[in-house]
């Protein structure tokens, strides 16, 4: 009997320490995990606890290590990030990933210093109950041994911050390798001078002490710790005559070794065991985007264990991506490789890229408010040869003949070409159809010809206003640097970058395309050591290894494939990742698209990486290899489904409450920061033991029963750093967008004074209010910022309700509420044809708006305002639409609302009238708290000859929302209900707000204690599946109004 033949690894399948992190919070799979948490609020809250971490709390088995250890690992990050932001004037706030990749350090490196046995016996079950889960033929994860857990790995996109997680990942192995273990040295690994000197850079912004290794001398005293900066090109196995090579013996000892790009040696060269050799007695952290595609193509069964085991966490390029993070981009699909079509698809790339030019050109207040920098026309491959043969020529020659025509206009070749292009006659096609035909709209719609077009470009890329021939200089000190300028142009417009500048210079002699060649050494200084400066005049750069190792830029918006390797899947996902790297607006790292509320029209332009090739076989590979790796290339079909209003329901009239935002105007008013006995709050502490000096056996007092009510005394808050504390809150102020808040040290002294009575505290032991110790003084420091978070948040919420409360008042709704939005669908192109005419077919014969429709995902709900409202479905569902779907908890809400409508329709609900209407999100809805973002996801009418109840309501998980009078979207009702009395009453209108909770009872009742009239009493209502009777509390109290 033949056996089955075993299937070869991939590192994403067995990625079994990250596996076994997500299991202790009832995750089987990453998306899971990124699904429930990336929606969860960033940063700290005014406890001092990250969101993302309370959220964890719920999910980690009630009373297991992890669960009590939660806090402190919690109150470590936050610690090292203070370390880290100290000496910077924009402070970083943690993406939740980048939250996630950390604590899951922590949990690896408490585990790994202070219960190694426990932690390999559990690694081994879990890979022991994969393995039996696997199918016959799979390959099976292999034991943990104890070497395994002396490495661990971040796979992490381009532009996921990996260099962020380093500097806390330093601080994070220093605080549990203490009184256990001492370093020899701390080593980081680099490719080259460039990236060591972009590294050395960094760690002063993070006021982390760092050094170029010297093998002459040792280290003083006063560097204690100190990160020795060391490219891996530099490392010999024994040093043999002169030249700058350090041998791997001169770092003997117990090392701390961070290796940056990690993937690099992955494939079994001497430099991995260079590296393996420095840390064989210490510890590696290593980061790279793309260790799946080095192991890939290693081919290395062993390394794939190995990285599996090592593997801490997975964000990689398709969960970036799929967060809406980083650029959007388009791959031209051209199947065939003639020499014809090569300058059409470079002159259709340069099309492309004046777009963007001109769109950042005539709008500089937009582009500065999404962070983008002037565009950069980028040539890149992963290893760009001057001479690639005879036959195939070299591909920088073909840019530059090509720049060299379109500059000259012989024939007027330029403008016939430009005509062709956008009029869809390029005689290159996807099918039945030109490739640029949905493409270059944006120029299309400028209403230019296509001499004005080219006369444009001319200036806008070129710095000339006529045409003319290509020329080429050299530099005096920049040997590696080629600059481009026309014949008449004002200054140079483009770079080559490439090593071997000479036998290129040759080639370009030998060419008749006729390209000028100055003779001098005319340039003195770099203009790649510039190109990311805000006046840098150039606007095309053609190069290689500088853009996929560690090339540091935010400017490439056009990309222009060169030649790519078969077995270069590393490097493709490295060279795409340097171009889709994106600041975005308020430095979110996303896509206006993935962000909240109305956008720029045309924004997409300058958000969106436009990639073509020289080869038309180039981007063949190029597109096979991103959708090997799960990411979908093609942009999908958008169509529009406009809604239909019920007019009858909008002549009611139907009122909403008119929300003035806490706007710029207001924010022109200072605001003092005052005692105000409203503002007063409460806080309760938890005692958190640093678990780097712990026991094996866990935490030691971690909880305690001994709970006090105290104040803290005068003579303790003098012995606090007020100035450390002040500049503390200065950064709170910035970060919470506070910026018209104002206050001093006084100010803040003065709140703290125990007379005040602004705040309640309890503590578990009496030195946390009568610190002995330094130790406990800075402790005492951190639990001031604490207290003073809560109150300057309270404090400034008053303010912002009080100016808004003041002007709220009631408007008629009507169809131009922004709420009336349609419908776009984002259909996939692979079965684009099919569905849209579906779909087309649904919207002619009116079927998609009525009860009946089955053909598509939707909610039917006869009250409501406008039709139809579509759902999120099933997960065989591959569309996407703008607004989102709604989700199961609002499709169900939706639906028993309907149910209960009809049952009561006679009896409660008799001469009384429903409406309903979806709410939008930011940008377009009703909100409420302007700060926190509260958009309740319904609005309901009840209507009663001249009285209107209006309800919001919300189907809302509840999992990591405390029920108290801090909670402002449990509390809405209350704010409600004040104004409806003191505003509305007279106009016979009521304003109500209810949470439905998509967490279920019993859970809810566990962590409370409260049964179903108490969590009535706070308006949290409880979905019932088989009675909708659970929305009768909605339906109450209108007679008083």
């Amino acid at each position: 009997m033949l056996s089955k033949k075993t299937k070869s690894k991939k590192l994403d399948n067995h990625l079994t320490l990250h596996g076994w992190l997500n299991r202790h919070f009832q995750y089987k799979t990453t998306r899971d995990l990124l699904n429930d948490t990336k929606n969860v609020r960033e940063g700290f809250n005014a406890n001092g606890h990250s969101p993302v971490c309370e959220f964890l709390m719920s999910r980690a088995e009630p009373n297991s290590v992890i669960e009590q250890a939660l806090p402190t690992y919690d109150a470590n990050i936050k610690r090292h990030l203070s370390a880290i932001n100290n000496n910077r004037t924009q402070p970083i706030v943690l993406r939740y990933f980048q939250y996630l990749a950390l604590l899951y350090t922590e949990i690896f490196l408490d585990w790994k210093f202070n219960r190694p046995a426990e932690f390999l016996r559990q690694l081994n079950d879990f890979v022991q109950t994969r393995n039996n889960a696997r199918a016959p033929g799979d390959a099976m994860d292999t034991p943990f041994l104890e070497t395994d857990i002396e490495k661990i790995a971040f796979w992490m996109a381009t532009g996921a911050g990996k260099t962020l997680i380093m500097h806390i990942n330093y601080h994070q192995f220093l605080h549990y390798c203490k009184d256990k273990e001492t370093l020899d040295h701390i080593i980081l690994i680099t490719l080259k001078e460039g990236l060591s000197e972009q590294h050395m850079r960094e760690m002063a912004a993070s006021n982390i002490r760092h050094e170029r290794f010297n093998v002459e001398g040792n280290k003083s005293a006063h560097v204690r710790n100190a990160v020795q900066v060391i490219e891996i090109t530099k490392l010999v196995e024994q040093k043999r005559g002169g030249g700058v090579s350090v041998p791997v013996e001169a770092f003997d000892g117990n090392n701390l070794v961070f290796v940056d790009e990690g993937h690099k040696g992955s494939g079994g060269e001497v430099w991995r065991k260079y590296r393996d050799d420095l840390a064989k007695t210490g510890f590696t952290f290593e980061y790279s985007a793309t260790f799946g595609q080095a192991l890939a193509a290693a081919s290395n069964a062993d390394l794939v264990d190995e990285y599996g085991k090592a593997t801490v966490f997975d964000y990689s390029y398709r969960y970036f991506y799929g967060d809406g993070y980083g650029k959007n981009f388009r791959i031209l699909n051209v199947r065939h490789d003639e020499a014809t079509q090569t300058e059409i698809l470079l002159l259709a790339n340069l099309l492309s890229f004046y777009e963007q030019r001109h769109y950042f050109k005539q709008n500089p207040e937009t582009v500065h408010i999404y962070g983008l920098d002037s565009p950069l026309w980028a040539f890149v491959g992963s290893n760009v040869q001057a001479i690639r043969g005879k036959e195939k020529g070299s591909d920088v020659l073909k840019v530059l003949q090509f720049l060299h025509r379109f500059l000259k206009n012989e024939e007027n070749w330029s403008i016939h070409t430009i005509e062709r292009i956008l009029n869809s006659d390029s005689g290159l096609s996807d099918g039945d159809t030109d490739v640029f035909h949905d493409r270059l709209n944006y120029l299309r719609n400028l209403s230019e010809t296509p001499a004005q077009i080219y006369t444009a470009i001319l200036e806008e890329v070129f710095h000339t206003n006529t045409s003319g021939a290509l020329h080429l200089q050299n530099f005096r000190n920049a040997q590696d640097e080629i600059a481009l300028k026309t014949t008449h142009g004002r200054k140079n417009f483009g770079l080559i970058y490439i090593g071997d500048t000479n036998a290129f210079k040759k080639l370009v002699n030998s060419d008749e395309a006729d390209i000028e060649m100055d003779s001098e050494d005319v340039l003195t200084e770099s203009l790649f050591n510039n190109i990311n400066t805000f006046d840098s005049p150039i606007n095309i750069l053609i190069g290689a290894r500088k853009f996929i190792e560690g090339w540091d830029s935010w400017r490439v918006t056009a990309m222009g494939l060169l030649n790519i390797g078969t077995n270069e899947g590393s490097q493709i996902i490295q060279l795409f990742g340097r171009g889709v790297r994106l600041r975005g607006k308020d430095m979110s790292l996303k896509r206006s698209a993935a962000l909240d509320g109305e956008h720029p029209s045309n924004i997409s332009l300058l958000e969106t990486l436009n990639i073509f090739a020289v080869r038309a076989n180039f981007m063949a590979q190029f597109r096979d290899y991103l959708m090997r790796e799960g990411i979908e290339l093609d942009e999908p079909i958008q169509m529009e489904i406009p809604i239909v209003f019920n007019e009858n329901f909008l002549a009611q009239p139907l009122f909403i409450p008119d929300v003035q935002p806490y706007d710029e105007a207001a924010k022109g008013q200072c605001v003092p920061l005052t005692v105000n006995i409203a503002a007063y709050i409460t806080h309760t502490t938890q005692i958190v033991e640093v678990i780097g000096s712990s026991t094996q056996q866990g935490i030691r007092g971690s909880r305690s029963t001994a709970a006090l009510e105290r104040k803290i005394p005068e003579e303790s808050l003098k012995l606090v750093d007020w100035e450390k504390i002040y500049l503390q809150l200065l950064e709170y102020k910035q970060e919470k967008q506070f910026h018209n808040l104002i206050f001093d040290v006084q100010t803040l002294k003065t709140i703290m004074e125990p007379s005040q009575e602004l705040y309640g505290l309890t503590v578990m032991r009496e030195s946390e209010v009568k610190p002995t110790t330094l130790e406990e003084v800075t402790r005492l420091e951190e639990l001031v910022i604490t207290l003073l978070h809560k109150y300057i948040a309270k404090f400034y919420r008053i303010i912002q309700k009080q100016w808004s409360g003041d002007r709220v008042r009631l408007k008629t709704l009507d169809e131009d509420n922004a709420n009336f939005t349609d419908w776009s669908v984002y259909i996939p192109r692979d079965e684009a044809r099919e569905l849209e005419s579906q779909i087309q077919h649904l919207i002619e014969n009116g079927k998609i708006y009525g009860p009946d429709l089955t053909d598509l995902p939707n909610i039917y709900n006869d009250r409501h305002l406008y039709q139809p409202l579509l759902t999120v479905g099933g997960v065989e569902t591959t569309l996407r639409t703008t607004p989102p779907a709604l989700e199961k908890s609002e499709e169900y809400f939706v639906k028993d609302l309907r149910l209960y409508v009809r049952a009561q329709g006679e009896v409660l609900l008799a001469k009384k009238e429903v409406f309903l209407l979806r709410n939008q999100s930011r940008g377009k809805g009703i909100g409420f708290y302007q700060n926190e973002g509260f958009y309740p996801d319904f609005i309901l009418w009840i209507t009663e000859g001249a009285k209107q109840r209006i309800v919001f309501i919300e189907p809302h998980g509840m999992v990591h929302e405390a029920i108290n009078e801090h909670n402002e979207k449990i509390t809405l009702f209350k704010r409600l209900h004040t104004l409806s009395h003191e505003r509305f009453r007279g106009e016979h209108v009521q304003m109500d707000s209810f949470i439905i909770s998509k967490t279920d009872f019993p859970t809810l009742r566990r962590r409370e204690g409260m049964d179903r009239p108490e969590f009535e009493a706070w308006h949290i209502l409880f979905r019932d599946p088989a009675d909708p009777a659970y929305l009768s509390p909605i339906f109450q109290n209108l007679d008083e109004t």
